[in-house]
């Protein structure tokens, strides 16, 4: 079933699509500029249109509706992630990190608009309803992606990783959007960091739920107390050593 919310070139090669999406995003950067001094409701396609310079049939082509204008932008990114997931990548969920590390810097580097648009998604809510479709189009376009890079892996662990990097993405946008106080602002290391986390967290699971082996070369360090009964050290080694191989 095709997306509803996805752009309507697709067929079109790497470097025109990029094109198009740029183009996409200076026509949204002028709707959020109406949008913030009309109001969302107020502001006509036909607005839209004249003071971005494009015909009507134009406009159309580049959006389906007035709806799909405001979020251009993640057309962009989407297409970029595509891009970069096409690519060979060694560690695939560092990859997934790091995607969504390049979305939170794109809008860290447009931070003005993105705090418009913020406001107006919260006030207006058919653009909230838009908002969720975009973030299980991440969703979905991670987890997609771990699952052919990685054939094993589990499904539901490619989900719950894709779903937790997400949402740590968008703990940390919103917090930058709404920051006071510049100081206090998240940052890209930061959020690099606790993606980081999360991806150790899930790799290992992903790694033994695919039927990786344990290398033969594994040392495993065990310490106990000098109290400890023989029989109990024996049983404790033995539970390890299954829980590593299975």
């Amino acid at each position: 079933m095709s997306d509803p919310s996805a752009p309507a070139d697709s067929a079109l090669p790497p470097a025109a699509r990029q094109a198009d999406a740029r183009g996409r995003v200076a026509v949204a950067d002028i709707a959020v500029g109406l949008f913030q001094a009309q109001g969302y409701e107020a502001t006509s396609t036909a607005q839209i249109a004249a003071a971005a310079g494009v015909s009507r049939s134009t406009f159309f082509r580049q959006f389906r509706s007035k709806d799909d204008v405001i979020f251009a932008d993640h057309d962009e990114l989407l297409e970029q992630i595509g891009d970069y997931f096409a690519a060979e990548h060694e560690d695939p969920w560092l990859a997934v990190c790091t995607a969504a590390a390049l979305v939170f810097d794109r809008f860290r580097e447009r931070l003005e608009i993105v705090r418009v648009r913020d406001l107006l998604v919260r006030q207006t809510s058919v653009l909230r309803d838009r908002e969720t479709v975009m973030v299980s189009r991440y969703e979905k376009t991670f987890s997609a992606f771990l699952r052919r890079a990685l054939p094993g892996v589990d499904p539901v662990i490619a989900i719950q990783f894709a779903a937790a990097v997400t949402a740590t993405h968008n703990f940390e946008l919103r917090r930058l959007i709404r920051a006071v106080d510049a100081e206090r602002m998240p940052d890209s290391a930061g959020l690099a960091a606790e993606l980081r986390t999360i991806r150790d967290r899930f790799a290992p699971v992903g790694a033994r739920r695919s039927g990786a082996e344990t290398p033969a070369n594994e040392l495993i360090v065990a310490v106990f107390p000098a109290s400890a009964l023989p029989h109990d050290v024996a049983q404790a080694i033995e539970n390890r050593l299954r829980s590593v191989t299975r």
